[in-house]
């Protein structure tokens, strides 16, 4: 089989590439860092079979990355005939950088000139002729969402597999670089191993590849001291530097022979002056959260009722289907389990299904790396990696998938501190809670737009002090680690017009279903444990009021009280049953409560001591506290840490605690 390997920048449309090649359906997305792993296809065409690699999309092979270790391991590695390189034909001066340095190490290059249209579209016109002959490698324009020039590029690909073009790209570099790579040239040259020698001598000058772990059977002391030697004449001078002025400088000349632009400004994208703005920028991010958080808030009210009422409906029913089975069972089984699943479901489906399938038309739209670059300088100021504001971002829709996304942070440090404050943004999982909270004490909900507004206002500025929360606990920790802010290359990609289908597949089926299929699994067992709980007495207290009581003199301290403790305890399964929780300990019944309004659970916590600093205090602990058990063994698997793990825990819960103290002393001296 003849093998290719698909390399690129992130979002230049090379995952769109493979699938029209290969026929795999793989996710496709206007985001960066999407491709973590090498994705691998077959194809056959004109009687020969294709295997192809689609290596993670990276702006560089320096190995600051998991995703440059990987893409560069595998070039390096040699194992394919043909290299394949994706290039956004509107970005084609940034693009030029990896193409230069994966032609450096590796030869039998394709250029794919993909994004076509979009080029076209902007006044972008890239003479591919001029391109391929200054660069001496075959060059091939598409635009592969639309499926044009994808066999032009196989039968490229067919012609170079068999006619192999076996040279590297010569950059010629600055004297001191050239001269004192002399030595470990004229050393690696005269070995018998597979990679082009110049660059391996680079490599190695300028500190990038570690002697020690070459893998080649070679003399590694005589070139360790080769090496060295270089190394020591000019060692006041930035190598690394150097490389990538030289690289940068070779991608301006080639670029201003090849391409020319009918409209001069297009680079000035009328829309980044505004949304990227220092001034506009975060406001317009802001009034964005707040649209989307508002149209969630009206579109769920009554799907959530509608499915509360059908499922408790059919709960007679189920009742009596299950009477073959002992009393305390069914009751255990109806009461316990099925009601706490259908109070998941009825709060967590309807928000989802909308606030989802928003975020994905976002996402697809480019906006989400535009937020990301808002706050990049925040971060930076709290001495931490811009990329932890993607990872934020994900933490909206679960702080699982968050931590998750963490892993495009290549400093181990800088992920853990990326990893520890994920929890700081609510999940889709809170947002009911929250939403019940303020619309019993802090807005009179009539159902109305100005009630919806006013909910939705409340929960940016929740999300807002999330946000500071994020911005201080990792300039503290970042501070304890002795870290330094490190920078990365954020990509604003074109904006495009969202795939409805897409987007509805991914938002609903990759998304909803999976993160509500994840607390109904959870929300079962934890429905067994909350029911023996509220059913197994000692004297007249069953074990709900006993631990409520021994909590109660903490949680009055910090403005809550022993039962919002216990809550938040037993909720640590999903963050969906905490209230469910709360009713059924304040009345005592034993099961988790019906309600037929808002307004009866209004009545249910004032009766039981509940005022607006207790709303407050449960609305900043909801916030502000530690992640639920999907969260805590993902953070386990991606750390392997059992001290992370614990920190990521004990951290933000502290932090709840204290912030609730403070407000709760503020609170009562000035009332």
């Amino acid at each position: 089989m003849i093998r290719i390997a698909l390399a690129g920048n992130p979002n230049v449309g090379k995952s769109t590439i493979f699938n029209s090649l290969t026929g795999l359906k793989q996710h496709t997305g206007n985001w960066p860092g999407k491709t973590v792993g090498n994705a691998i296809g077959e194809y056959r065409y004109n009687h020969r079979d294709y295997v192809i690699y689609d290596l993670p999309g990276t702006y560089s092979l320096n190995y600051n990355s998991k995703e440059e270790m990987i893409a560069r391991d595998f070039l390096i590695s040699n194992i394919c005939d043909v290299t394949v390189i994706v290039v956004d034909a509107t970005s084609l001066e940034r693009n030029l950088n990896l193409v230069f340095q994966i032609m450096e190490m590796t030869s039998n290059v394709i250029i794919c000139l993909n994004l076509m249209d979009e080029a076209l579209r902007k006044g972008i016109k890239i003479d591919k002729d001029k391109l391929s002959k200054l660069l001496d490698v075959p060059v091939v324009c598409t635009s592969a969402s639309h499926n044009d020039g994808i066999e032009e590029l196989m039968e490229t690909i067919e012609f170079y597999s068999i006619n192999k073009n076996n040279k590297y790209l010569d950059i010629k570099y600055s004297n001191v670089i050239e001269d004192n790579i002399k030595d470990i040239y004229d050393y690696i040259d005269n070995l018998d191993i597979e990679v082009n020698s110049k660059w391996l001598s680079i490599r190695l000058l300028s500190g990038d590849i570690d002697i020690e772990k070459l893998e080649y059977d070679i003399d590694k002391d005589k070139l360790k001291y080769i090496v060295d030697n270089s190394r020591n004449k000019i060692s006041n001078i930035d190598i690394h530097g150097e490389i990538i002025r030289t690289i940068i400088k070779k991608c301006e000349d080639v670029s201003k022979k090849v391409i020319k632009y009918k409209n001069i400004d297009y680079h000035n994208n009328k829309m980044d002056k505004i949304l990227t703005n220092k001034i506009t920028g975060i406001p317009i991010m802001l009034f964005t959260l707040f649209i989307i958080l508002w149209l969630t808030i009206i579109g769920s009210n009554y799907p959530s009722d509608y499915l509360y009422n059908l499922f408790s409906g059919f709960e007679d029913n189920l009742f009596d289907l299950l009477v073959f089975l002992p009393g305390s069972i069914r009751n255990c089984l109806v009461y316990g389990v099925y009601r706490t699943v259908y109070w998941v479901i009825s709060v967590m489906l309807p928000p989802m299904a909308i606030f989802f399938p928003l975020f994905t038309i976002l996402e697809d739209l480019g906006y989400l790396p535009r937020i990301a670059f808002n706050l990049d300088k925040c971060f930076h100021k709290c001495k931490t990696c811009g990329k932890q504001s993607l990872t934020m971002c994900m933490g909206f829709g679960c702080n699982a998938v968050g931590v998750t996304g963490c892993r495009i942070i290549s400093s181990y440090k800088e992920r853990l501190i990326a990893i520890i404050t994920n929890v700081f943004m609510p999940c889709n999982g809170r947002f009911p809670m929250l939403i019940a909270l303020i619309s019993m004490f802090l807005v009179n909900n009539n159902g109305g737009v100005i009630s919806s507004l006013l909910i939705a206002l409340y929960l940016v500025l929740i999300i807002l002090l999330g946000i500071v929360m994020t911005f201080i606990v990792s300039r503290i920790v970042a501070k304890c680690l002795h870290l330094k802010e490190s920078s990365f290359v954020l990509e604003l990609p074109s904006y495009r017009k969202p795939k409805i289908i897409s987007v509805i597949v991914r938002s609903i089926l990759d998304r909803t279903i999976f993160v509500l299929g994840r607390a109904i699994t959870i929300s079962i067992p934890a429905g067994i444990i909350i029911y023996v709980l509220a059913n197994s007495y000692v004297g007249n207290s069953n074990f709900i009021t006993i631990i409520s009581n021994i909590l109660n003199p903490v949680g009055l301290l910090i403005g809550l009280d022993g039962v919002i403790l216990l809550s938040f305890l037993l909720g640590f399964p999903a963050n969906e049953i905490v209230i469910p929780i709360m009713l059924m300990a304040y009345t005592s019944n034993g099961v988790i409560a019906n309600y037929e309004s808002i307004d009866t659970l209004k009545n249910i916590f004032i009766d039981n001591g509940w005022t607006v600093l207790t709303c407050i205090c449960t609305i900043m602990f909801t916030i502000i506290h530690f992640p639920c058990s999907t969260t805590v063994l993902t953070i386990y698997k991606e750390t392997k840490s059992k001290k992370w793990t614990i920190l990521s825990i004990l951290i933000p819960t502290l932090c709840g605690f204290i912030l609730c103290l403070v407000v709760s002393i503020i609170y009562r001296i000035i009332l």
